[in-house]
């Protein structure tokens, strides 16, 4: 039987090297997850779907960087990062969760302000990075650039991304998503590595 550790870091291997297989694994196993407690904290499964796509980017990152190494799941990795995603969607909207990640006196009030601190780094070294991914976002070209704006700045749903875009259908439009993130991982990737 496989090491739990030794599937979590084939998989983050795999992520690493744009394996279809690795990313649906993935997927499969953090998905369902990831939209039930955003749903559960007063987002829509829109909501859950949009955090857990910017969870994924943030991983696939991550995974890029060399010197990444991942001291958890891929699954608590991806739940933290959505969760501070959340909290940080909900405080732009001024708008109040039902759970704040600070001690409440319930019994995970401890385990969640360490789920926080770590969202906090994770969002800290984001900005750090945030002018550079602009700067690959422009130099990605079109059609990417505008598809990746429609779905991360104007929170358009996949379906209106496939109608705007002349793709036949949604999973069409989520394929070309994905290729359109590879090609920014990879300028992403040579901005950091030639700054």
């Amino acid at each position: 039987m496989q090491h739990p550790l030794n599937r979590e870091q084939i998989l983050l291997e795999g992520l690493v090297a744009n394996d279809r297989l690795a990313t649906e694994q993935v997927y499969r196993d953090n998905h369902k997850t990831v939209i039930a407690w955003v749903s559960a904290r007063g987002g829509s499964s829109t909501d859950g779907e949009d955090v857990f796509q910017e969870a994924m980017v943030i991983l696939f990152q991550k995974a890029q960087q060399a010197e990444f190494r991942l001291s958890c799941k891929i699954g608590t990795y991806l739940v933290a990062v959505s969760k501070y995603i959340w909290y940080k969607k909900l405080q732009q909207q001024q708008r109040q969760p039902d759970f704040l990640p600070h001690g409440n006196g319930d019994e995970d009030g401890v385990h969640e302000d360490r789920i926080y601190e770590d969202d906090i780094k994770v969002q800290e070294e984001r900005e750090v990075h945030f002018e550079q991914l602009n700067l690959a976002l422009e130099e990605l070209g079109e059609p990417c650039r505008s598809l990746l704006k429609a779905f991360y700045n104007e929170d358009k749903s996949m379906q209106e991304i496939a109608k705007s875009f002349g793709y036949t259908n949604q999973d069409n439009a989520k394929t070309q998503k994905y290729k359109c993130l590879t090609r920014l991982k990879k300028l992403f990737y040579n901005a950091q590595v030639n700054k």
